[in-house]
């Protein structure tokens, strides 16, 4: 009975709840509603045909182990259960000079609640900027391709690419996204979300 119900109204039974969890850069720093990566994210998830609601959870300045200490909350709070969350954190943590492996072992935790829950992840990662020092540089890009192999997660190398370092794409601050740069990003990530999607 019920399968015959949902069948009978396709875009119900293949609903998809997409989570949005990290920090400014999804939070939608400094944009007008509408603007910012969930919202654009679902709108393009839609022109792709696919029907989708993406729940922001970004929060400004949010570091590693404050998405750590939330994640569990998050998830319990949700309306439903998502079937995909993207994982975006960890440039505050270099920013900050916070030991990479830190912010290794916090991002670790979050994937972890996550899967222990049966949902998937889209990991998107961060690049170091040359001026945290050798060491520090090479550690901490690597903790993104680390986490996804051994997660067996999908990994979008830089979430910030084609962006980063484009004045016409970027806020006065010269880090955070303007609209125009948030669609680069969801233009960037779409496929990649889409395949988890699927």
């Amino acid at each position: 009975m019920l399968v015959a119900l949902l069948s009978a109204f396709p875009s119900m039974a293949q609903a998809k709840h997409v989570l949005a969890f990290g920090d400014s850069l999804m939070a939608g720093y400094q944009l007008k509603q509408g603007e910012g990566f969930a919202p654009q994210l679902e709108g393009e998830l839609r022109n792709a045909g696919i029907e989708a609601t993406v729940i922001g959870a970004g929060v400004s300045g949010d570091t590693s182990a404050g998405g750590r200490q939330r994640i569990a909350w998050t998830l319990d709070n949700l309306p439903v259960k998502p079937d995909l969350v993207i994982v975006e954190l960890g440039a505050n943590d270099m920013l900050r000079g916070i030991a990479p492996k830190q912010t290794l072992r916090n991002l670790n935790a979050i994937i972890e609640e996550i899967r222990g829950r049966d949902i998937d992840v889209l990991i998107a990662g961060m690049l170091a900027t040359p001026n945290v020092g050798e060491q520090q540089f090479r550690y901490f890009n690597r903790i993104y391709p680390f986490l996804a192999r051994r997660h067996d997660v999908p990994l979008y190398p830089f979430f910030l690419r084609g962006v980063a370092l484009k004045k016409q794409y970027l806020l006065d601050d010269y880090l955070h996204p303007n609209p125009a740069g948030v669609k680069v990003i969801v233009r960037g990530i779409l496929p990649d979300v889409v395949t988890a999607l699927k």
